[in-house]
């Protein structure tokens, strides 16, 4: 048995050596925050290819800690997937390639209220005054054509053209493809149904060939199985890096024609998001210097830079030259349901 004299200094050895060991703890908690300061995650929803934005998301990792988790599929899968999980959404992020589907989430509440400081970094038609989403780059719509089949004089100067028996069996369009039905949408307000439905049923008098997506499309024209085909801007610049003598470019159509509307990319902060302060550092990178630099002139990059002072790739027409009519893209998942109803109507999609 310790006298209590003895089981005092035992006691006070004890305590010693307890803080000493708490002191170390505390020391190495310190020394691995130091080492990563801004450790986390985030569940990233993208529409976006994953071998066009990959380096963008591994950029935003290096410099914030944050690891991304990101699901890859088309925007309208997200949104519809998004609409289905509601307040048990594992997303953050919801980042797609057309404001329709960002419009649809956010119908439903499901996106949160962007800060006006974001907002107010890109042009007002590039976003929603409910600051629900935020434009993150610009999307011209426009003809590509086949460079070894037809000169600049030849092409048509507007996408009612297109019905023209000169162009029979010679034009292309992807009608399953996000960002051909919301230009649909657009062109339905901007021109009326009718005019519309008459279009879409002269091309297909016409012999208007059918496609899964843009890049198809492009690959077409330059193989010249068709001559034609309506895409938006930046799917050739993507080939050309991987192919500098494709044959074929880009003609845009003349001012306030819908084959001209110019959309957005954009970004929103999931409502169930527990992590919405990391999420809007996510927000704010993709409207940072670096990011749309590299939106606008990376390898293979070629989209409207959204971001004030940052220019676009060299040889792409510039946004202020383009006159497209007057739509706003806050209205498009509102369309949006028209323009598939006419597809379905006229024998697009099924």
């Amino acid at each position: 048995m310790l006298t209590s004299g003895k089981g005092e200094h035992m006691r006070r050895l004890l305590v010693r050596v307890l803080l000493g060991v708490a002191t170390l703890v505390v020391a190495a908690a310190a020394a691995a925050s130091a080492e990563s300061p801004q450790q986390g995650s985030l569940t990233i929803y993208s529409g976006r290819e994953e071998r066009l934005v990959k380096p963008l998301l591994e950029r935003f990792t290096r410099d914030t800690g944050i690891q991304l988790n990101v699901r890859y599929a088309s925007s309208s899968a997200l949104a519809n997937a998004l609409v289905e999980e509601g307040g048990r959404s594992p997303a953050d992020v919801f980042w797609a390639t057309e404001p329709g589907t960002l419009g649809l989430v956010a119908a439903r509440g499901l996106l949160a209220r962007l800060p006006q400081a974001t907002i107010g970094k890109v042009p007002s038609k590039f976003a929603t005054p409910s600051r629900r989403w935020v434009g993150t780059s610009g999307r011209a719509r426009v003809l590509v054509y086949n460079t070894q089949a037809l000169t600049p004089a030849q092409l048509p100067t507007s996408m009612w053209q297109l019905t023209d028996p000169k162009w029979k069996d010679k034009v292309a369009l992807a009608p399953t493809n996000g960002s051909f039905q919301a230009f649909l949408a657009a062109a339905i307000t901007v021109s009326g149904e009718a005019r519309v439905r008459t279009w879409l049923q002269g091309l297909r008098a016409n012999g208007v060939k059918f496609y899964s997506g843009n890049t198809p499309i492009v690959q077409a024209v330059a193989r010249g199985d068709v001559q034609l085909g309506l895409v938006n801007h930046y799917y050739v610049y993507n080939l050309l890096a991987e192919n500098p003598n494709l044959a074929a470019r880009n003609h845009y159509l003349q001012d306030g024609d819908p084959g001209s509307l110019v959309f957005a990319a954009g970004v929103g902060i999931v409502s169930a998001s527990a992590k919405k302060a990391d999420a809007q550092k996510f927000v704010d990178f993709l409207l940072s210097k670096w990011a749309q630099r590299f939106i606008a002139r990376g390898p293979g990059a070629a989209e409207y830079p959204l971001l004030k002072g940052v220019l676009p790739r060299p040889g792409i027409r510039p946004l202020r030259e383009i006159q497209p009519p007057k739509y706003p893209l806050g209205r498009l998942s509102a369309d949006l349901p028209q323009a598939v109803k006419l597809l379905l109507e006229t024998g697009y999609i099924k």
